[in-house]
């Protein structure tokens, strides 16, 4: 079965603007924390608190999706995020802000592992890695986008508006949504949580995972504590010029939809992500730089890095998922995030009591922990059992 270009074009739709929606503060964190009068590392909670959910909802998901449709999982967790949207519009609270924000947390995870399922079950074994592909870049788009778009909403008409325009774009995904073709319930097999521990005693998966946390980690940690180092060594910065830090996503954009492509030239998914985390390694020395054109020139080689190593993953495990497909997307899903969650908090502490050198170092030291895995990372590992 194949999805059709409405279809691929909806997908590609809600995957951005449920990134978007994600990650909508992030440039707007030294601006929020200015007017609720609150520290860096409780301000950067408002990506935390989203992110925290997503470390461990997408399983429940994925078990959920054995009994109803991806696309009614999807419709409903975009009606609840453009709610959290509007309450953050209208909230004077930095409390009831972290609420909202926590229950986008819960939602989106639902969207992300029923967007992933649909696909999979879409396709076939002969496309799967180019359609995963496509559902990566759009990911990143989503990202970029979102950021960039809160930057320039801020920069005009103040940080409350970049929430509302989330609203008003998850408004017409919701009208879009409706003329996605439902996918019929998976038909996986009903599945145990003892299937979780199962999967993780498969070496492959059990590396995929620990690769994308550690990846992951590190990732969320410098696109969330960058806005604060921007301000730290340019000064007074707009939230618009902070969200064009963000422009190296593009090149992981890129990296994204030419994973199949470069996976050929390189030999195989696994030399591929040791490439990928070597170049991302190299990257985050140049992070040691107190020059912000050097900074924003670096994030075009760190994204590259990361993306591409995210690009080629899902379509590995995908491959040798089997009828576990909707439990394997929610395990990686919620590693990913769950790697996050830690990373947008922790190195934080790092960086307020010992500086940004040492925070780099301890997030570079990381990347070689992923790299060291993903070094072992065969085809051969991969065999569930039914």
């Amino acid at each position: 079965m194949k999805t059709s270009y409405a279809s691929s074009v909806i997908i590609f739709y809600t995957t951005t603007f449920a990134f978007s929606a994600l990650y909508t503060p992030q440039p707007l964190l030294p601006m929020m924390r200015a007017e609720f009068g609150v520290s860096e590392s409780t301000a950067s909670l408002l990506v935390t608190a989203t992110l925290l959910p997503l470390g461990f909802a997408p399983i429940i998901y994925g078990f959920l999706l054995q009994s109803f449709t991806a696309r009614r999982l999807i419709m409903v967790s975009v009606s609840i995020i453009m709610a959290s949207e509007l309450g953050i519009f209208f909230s004077n609270s930095f409390p009831f802000i972290l609420l909202m924000r926590l229950i986008q947390g819960l939602c989106i995870p639902a969207v992300l592992t029923s967007l992933m399922t649909y696909l999979s079950t879409m396709s076939n074994v002969h496309n799967i890695q180019r359609i995963m592909s496509l559902y990566v870049a759009g990911t990143i788009i989503g990202g970029y986008f979102g950021r960039l778009l809160s930057g320039l909403v801020a920069t005009c008409f103040g940080w409350r508006y970049s929430f509302l325009a989330i609203f008003f774009a998850l408004l017409f995904n919701l009208v879009l949504l409706r003329w996605l073709k439902s996918d019929p319930i998976v038909a996986f097999n009903r599945l145990r949580l003892g299937a979780i521990p199962d999967i993780l005693k498969v070496n492959g998966f059990l590396r995929v995972y620990l690769v994308i946390f550690f990846s992951f980690f590190t990732f969320a940690s410098v696109l969330n504590f960058l806005p604060f180092r921007l301000t730290e060594i340019g000064g007074q910065l707009s939230e618009l010029r902070i969200s064009t830090i963000y422009t190296g996503y593009l090149t992981g954009f890129i990296a994204a939809v030419f994973s199949a492509r470069i996976i050929n030239l390189i030999g195989g998914e696994a030399r591929t992500v040791v490439a990928a985390l070597s170049f991302y390694l190299l990257s985050m020395l140049f992070f040691l730089t107190d020059s912000t054109h050097l900074t924003f020139a670096n994030m075009f080689l760190f994204c590259t890095g990361m993306f591409l190593v995210h690009s080629v993953m899902p379509g590995l495990i995908n491959r040798h998922a089997g009828n576990k497909r909707g439990v394997v997307n929610g395990l990686y899903i919620s590693c990913y995030y769950a790697g996050g969650t830690l990373g947008s908090y922790l190195p934080g502490l790092v960086y307020k009591h010992y500086g940004w050198s040492a925070y780099v170092y301890v997030l570079s030291a990381v990347v070689v922990l992923a790299l060291g895995i993903s070094s072992r990372l065969s085809r051969s590992e991969f065999v569930l059992s039914d």
